[in-house]
């Protein structure tokens, strides 16, 4: 997966269209060129606490940086930003791992980017997305990282990041490149975020295998510029 995608739809509309019972004081604008460092949207169901302790998750869209920061870093800026992950070994990887576990979260989209190789050697970018403008499903880890060097009661203390888990490209996508982002569908959503859920090999291969059908339905055309809606 290239690091592009699209977001066109307002916050608004994700509130409704995923039942969101929390958000988060700023959300993301709508974009046709998101690109790594950039907000995003993030999904994330959340155990309740307090009085409502043993109650129904708590489903939260919330603003974060798409490159995800682990816990013990340094300095965000230390590293490139871990925009993706290979599915197939993020449960091995320390810095993957315990978000594996248990802090797994559903990036929309409205569609993502890649370029093709033409003939003359030139690359074009094309947009992927799904029929009838539905939103695609982006399998996503996410974690928090701690400013050491900001005051305890500064919100900008926490820094909340995520990465975008691929796979092997498959159906129409082979053709554009040879890694296309998980796709989560409703079947698997529930479970995929379900914060009492420890997360493990079967449940990546589970989504990890579920997302072939989504790709089946993806299609893709060449677009004269990134960033131009279409």
């Amino acid at each position: 997966m290239c690091g592009r995608f699209v977001m066109s739809r307002a916050s608004s509309d994700l509130v409704a269209l995923f039942d969101v019972d929390v958000t988060g004081d700023t959300l993301p604008e709508p974009s046709w060129n998101i690109a790594p460092t950039d907000p995003v949207s993030l999904i994330v169901d959340a155990a309740p606490r307090g009085a409502d302790a043993g109650g129904p998750p708590v489903r939260r869209l919330a603003s974060a940086r798409w490159g995800l920061v682990p816990s013990t870093a340094t300095d965000p800026r230390a590293q490139p930003p871990l925009f993706n992950a290979r599915i197939e070994t993020a449960a091995s990887k320390p810095t993957f791992h315990d978000a594996v576990v248990s802090r797994r979260a559903i990036v929309p989209a409205s569609g993502y980017y890649e370029w093709a190789a033409g003939a003359d050697g030139g690359k074009t970018p094309h947009l992927v997305t799904l029929p009838d403008d539905e939103i695609m499903l982006f399998a996503a880890l996410y974690e928090w990282w701690r400013n050491p060097h900001v005051a305890p009661d500064d919100p900008a203390r926490w820094l909340l990041s995520t990465t975008i888990l691929t796979r092997e490209s498959a159906g129409p996508l082979a053709e554009l490149h040879e890694r296309m982002p998980v796709l989560v569908g409703a079947e698997l959503m529930e479970d995929w975020l379900d914060p009492e859920a420890e997360g493990d090999d079967d449940l990546l291969e589970g989504v990890s295998g579920e997302s072939l059908q989504h790709a089946e339905r993806a299609g893709f055309r060449p677009v004269a510029a990134v960033g131009m809606p279409q």
